[in-house]
């Protein structure tokens, strides 16, 4: 019966014990900010539309680790940035840069709407002159 109470308590105390070390420890506060923000901030390149913060992926797992080593290494955000996007592409980033290729992003659904608008207008003006 004692054993059974001890393995109870080491069940009931070991995640408390998890939980309270840090996993990823930094030297500053600002460091940690840095880190959390570039976290949901990039995109896991496996799953869709979750940031790296909440992932669950192992590359995810691996990215993380990568930000991290690069933030204690008192690397800017640009350059963290630079580093990924050159590795994975533009598709690592939640809000891609304004490029060429990535205007119609930026630009299409304004587009669209626009397009949109001016065809509902031309439609109930010609409805009016009919009636």
């Amino acid at each position: 019966m004692p054993r059974l109470w001890m393995v109870i308590l080491m069940v009931i105390w070991l995640p408390t014990s998890w939980a309270s070390t840090p996993r990823y420890p930094f030297e500053t506060a600002s460091q940690q900010a840095q880190f959390q923000a570039l976290l949901h901030d990039l995109r896991c390149p496996v799953c869709q539309n979750q940031d790296l913060a909440d992932s669950n992926a192992d590359i995810a797992a691996d990215l993380r680790q990568e930000v991290y080593q690069l933030v204690v290494a008192h690397k800017s955000d640009q350059d963290i940035v630079h580093y990924l996007t050159a590795r994975y592409g533009d598709f690592i980033l939640f809000k891609p840069s304004l490029t060429m290729t990535t205007s119609i992003l930026w630009f299409g659904p304004l587009i669209l709407l626009v397009i949109g608008l001016g065809l509902f207008a031309l439609t109930c003006i010609r409805r009016e002159r009919h009636e």
